[in-house]
């Protein structure tokens, strides 16, 4: 199972987490506002975000990154997968997930 984590504009994050469940590439997302502080080509940028927290199966994992960064309106995304010890994990969740991805 994978943890992906993708921030995005509010008004994009909606269409793009309904968007990935529709298309069973992710069995859950969670919508989280957060305020972002980066450089961007030179200067200081401070941005209402919301980042994205999806799940999926290890196996669909490569197919949602590519479809992120289609649906994604930035021109270098932020996606960054994380890997989840499912032996540690809740077996139904972690069994839930990689049956509604896979």
């Amino acid at each position: 199972m994978r943890v992906v984590l993708c921030n995005c504009p509010p008004e994009r994050a909606s269409d793009i987490a309904r968007a990935v469940v529709q298309e069973k590439l992710a069995a859950c997302v969670n919508l989280v506002p957060v305020r972002s502080i980066y450089v961007w080509d030179g200067e200081l940028q401070d941005d209402a975000e919301v980042t994205l927290v999806l799940k999926t199966a290890s196996e669909t994992v490569t197919a949602l990154r590519d479809r992120l960064l289609a649906l994604h309106p930035c021109d270098v995304p932020e996606v960054v997968v994380l890997t989840v010890e499912a032996g540690a994990s809740a077996p139904d969740y972690v069994s839930w997930v990689r049956a509604t991805t896979t």
